[in-house]
């Protein structure tokens, strides 16, 4: 089987309010790209990957005329994709859904929040995803509560040839300071916005300990808006959200496994693979960061072939097609991120 995940850029912006691609040469939300070219680079990127199982990170949005299942259907029905069956699960605050695309000939998928529906203030509450914790966040005595604007997505995974697995896709919140007005008031939002990132990532973590403890395999995948070493104040919370929902401090049966992670968390120098791209207009050049992952728990770990991601430069195969070395620039800011596992 191939899981894959990928954050597509403003695609709720290329549907209109009635589910229907907006396949025409207006812009897109993407710079100097319509959305008839967007469209088309979405669609070449998702056929070329070939996955059996695509969390689609940033997905059409949901909401009193619009639907996130209904969009993705609709656009996998247009440019004939064998993932054709779509699964939500909590709807966003946001227009940025997280959705599973899914080949119903190769698996099947529902959606299974774990979880009290209320915090029962535990030290180690993990209540549903939708609901809220209490959490002691400036070591002040004083809980704050936290919530999901994206409530990560529960699937129960059932291939039909190979074992059952729970999938949890995730899209943590951002660290950024947008809104700032002054120096100071920008490093006062990222200190708190990683203090919210990293209890999002604390309170994933404790469910990933409940399906370890209960012996049920387990797949952490998404944008992490996060990783290893990738910002100044990681130092002052100790480590980043990505270690604490790998179990970077846990034992060998307790701990999730990413290459790329683990390529980053080496002490020893060495090229860092990156997931996305951004442009930085006051600077003017293009920043590389990773920030998309897919773990797995120690029992597929050994089943695990191949980790891959698409990016447009660093993968040879990407680059020697200059179509789709294209389409993946064209697409989104983010590239795939694949995983061949023997189920």
């Amino acid at each position: 089987m191939r899981i894959a995940t990928y954050n597509i850029e403003w695609f709720a912006n290329l549907f209109d309010d009635d589910n229907t691609l907006l396949i025409d040469n207006k812009w897109s939300s993407r710079y100097k790209i319509t959305r008839a070219r967007q469209i088309e680079a979405i669609a070449m990127v998702l056929t070329t990957i070939d996955a059996d199982v695509i969390l689609v990170v940033e997905a059409p949005n949901t909401g009193n005329h619009q639907s996130s299942k209904a969009a993705l259907e609709h656009f996998a029905h247009r440019f004939d994709l064998r993932t054709n069956k779509a699964l939500e699960g909590f709807a966003s605050e946001t227009q940025q859904e997280i959705t599973l695309l899914y080949d119903p000939k190769v698996t099947d998928a529902r959606h299974d929040p774990i979880g009290a529906p209320v915090d029962d203030n535990s030290p180690d509450a993990a209540p549903r995803f939708d609901a809220s914790l209490k959490m002691d966040l400036t070591v002040d005595l004083v809980a704050e509560t936290i919530t999901f604007s994206k409530p990560p997505l529960e699937v129960a995974l059932t291939p039909h040839k190979g074992s059952p697995l729970r999938l949890i896709g995730v899209h943590v919140k951002s660290k950024s300071a947008n809104g700032a007005t002054s120096r100071a008031d920008a490093v006062r939002l990222a200190i708190e916005n990683r203090r919210k990132q990293l209890a999002q990532c604390i309170w994933i973590r404790r469910r990933v300990i409940g399906h370890l403890n209960a012996g049920e395999p387990v797949v952490v995948l998404g944008d992490f808006n996060d990783g290893p070493g990738l910002d100044e104040y990681e130092k002052l919370f100790g480590s980043s959200g990505v270690e604490v929902v790998l179990g970077s401090d846990s034992g060998a049966d307790h701990r999730l496994y990413d290459p790329s992670a683990v390529k980053t968390l080496s002490p020893r120098p060495q090229a860092q693979p990156t997931t996305s791209r951004f442009y930085l207009s006051d600077q003017k050049r293009y920043l590389n960061t990773l920030l998309d992952f897919i773990m797995v728990s120690p029992d597929l770990r050994t089943r695990a072939k191949k980790w891959k991601i698409w990016h447009p430069f660093d993968e040879p195969t990407c680059y020697d097609d200059p179509e789709l070395r294209e389409a993946l620039l064209d697409a989104s800011d983010h590239f795939p991120v694949t995983l061949d596992i023997d189920l």
